[in-house]
């Protein structure tokens, strides 16, 4: 699969671009709005081609498919372009910044018969598959999640994440996956109390702590941060034991990864041998495109996380418990 990048931000050129070129797939075009940043950055990284406008590459017939990096608040438009030129999409996390407006992309791709996929990379490493299997089968009931992403984002920086027009923020960039990790072990809340912080004064939270509750009597404790040293973890505790993961989403690919679980007085801990989960990724995507099966993360993946998402905001915004039914 022919691949093209539109933009040259980091992720990209740092994580998912080796990955596709670590697999079977091409990165074949890059784009950026500075014709000199596109070529520059494919002399770096060994694209054969660069483009000055984000237009000119969806216009290149030789490729197949999208990745799109760009900013939150940019991410629909360009998903829908993607799709008005017949290219399957794999979008970043989040993939817009509503509900509503995910599941309106996810209706125009379909009706443009191309593939959209969200880009959790977390997803696709053995362990997070693995967790999910423990707690799914092994495990007893879960009467609670413990779900946190946090990081320290320097004091003056000039940065998207903090950027209000560009759908910044704890929750968008971070807090995501914390909630993310929630919902894989416990599906979509009955019922969101959230509490956010702009300690930047930057028109956008850079803290949020979150409660996500169920009629089953579960619970999910959620929380990010741009203001705190890097925290990445989750835990689930069941009925009869527990389940840890630290270092839980951004893995390094040169990183073994553990994953520790006790039932019936029994502690284990599982080793993970290094595995680059952004070549997970891309290749589940790509075979999802190839076989027209659905994506692991689906239109209900994607809209379900949005809803939980947009009710942490309400919930922030006005104080008070949002039902989610």
């Amino acid at each position: 699969m022919q691949f093209g990048i539109l933009g040259t931000a980091g992720i990209g050129i740092e994580s998912v671009i080796p990955a596709i070129q670590a697999s079977d797939h091409t990165a074949a075009a890059i784009a950026s709005r500075d014709e000199a940043r596109a070529s520059a950055v494919a002399d770096e990284v060994g694209i054969p081609t660069a483009y000055g406008s984000y237009e000119a590459l969806l216009a290149d017939d030789s490729l197949d498919a999208v990745y799109i990096p760009l900013p939150n608040s940019l991410h629909a438009d360009w998903v829908r372009a993607a799709a008005d030129h017949g290219l399957h999409v794999l979008c970043e996390k989040p993939l817009t910044a509503s509900a509503d407006e995910t599941a309106a992309v996810f209706d125009y791709c379909e009706d443009a018969g191309v593939t959209l996929m969200e880009g959790f990379m977390y997803r696709f490493h053995p362990r997070t598959e693995r967790a999910a299997e423990l707690v799914a089968s092994e495990l007893g009931e879960v009467v609670s999640v413990t779900s946190n992403f946090s990081f320290r984002l320097p004091d003056g920086a000039e940065n998207i994440r903090i950027e209000p027009d560009l759908a910044g923020g704890s929750v968008m960039d971070v807090g995501c996956y914390a909630i993310s990790a929630a919902r894989l072990f416990l599906g979509t809340p009955d019922r969101v109390y959230a509490t956010t912080t702009d300690t930047r004064d930057c028109g956008v939270d850079t803290r949020m702590s979150g409660v996500l509750e169920y009629d089953s009597g579960a619970t999910a404790s959620v929380e990010s941060s741009f203001d705190t040293p890097e925290t990445q973890y989750y835990r689930v505790q069941t009925t009869d034991g527990w389940l840890e993961a630290k270092t839980a989403f951004n893995i390094e690919p040169t990183a073994s990864a553990e994953l520790t679980y006790a039932t019936d007085g029994r502690v284990v801990t599982e080793t993970f041998d290094p595995i680059d989960n952004y070549r997970s990724e891309v290749e589940a995507f790509a075979r999802a495109v190839e076989t027209g099966e659905m994506p692991r993360i689906d239109r209900e993946e994607s809209v379900d996380l949005m809803r939980t998402i947009d009710a942490v905001y309400e919930s922030a915004d006005s104080g008070r418990t949002v039902d989610l039914n």
